[in-house]
């Protein structure tokens, strides 16, 4: 199914750095609490990832992920994920975060 430019331009993806990660033990597989600012236009955001393999959460903090931020907020077990995180599967079906090509990109900047 093909979608035009302006299908795409309906999906708001930002830059964000994580400020925070906590474990999530209530999570059903297992997942990080991931607190993410989007700089002063969107605020700061939670949001659920399963990373937990590839990632711990040092290596996680002042790191720039891509995340969704206009679906609505989703009920994981007692947290509220308010933005989806942004991944692709590796060999395994690991989570692998997006990466932005080593550079800094600015913080709340719009993904096209």
């Amino acid at each position: 199914m093909s979608i035009t430019y302006d299908d795409f331009r309906k999906v708001e993806m930002h830059v964000g750095k994580i400020t925070a990660v906590d474990a999530f033990p209530e999570a059903r597989k297992p997942a990080y609490k991931l607190t993410i600012d989007f700089g002063p236009m969107i605020g700061t955001k939670k949001s659920s990832a399963q990373i937990t393999t590839l990632y711990k959460p040092d290596e996680l903090l002042g790191r720039l992920v891509v995340c969704v931020t206009n679906f609505p907020p989703k009920q994981i077990g007692p947290f509220i994920s308010e933005v989806l995180t942004l991944g692709a599967p590796d060999a395994d079906g690991n989570v692998v975060l997006l990466g932005l090509d080593g550079k800094d990109a600015t913080v709340g900047g719009r993904i096209y």
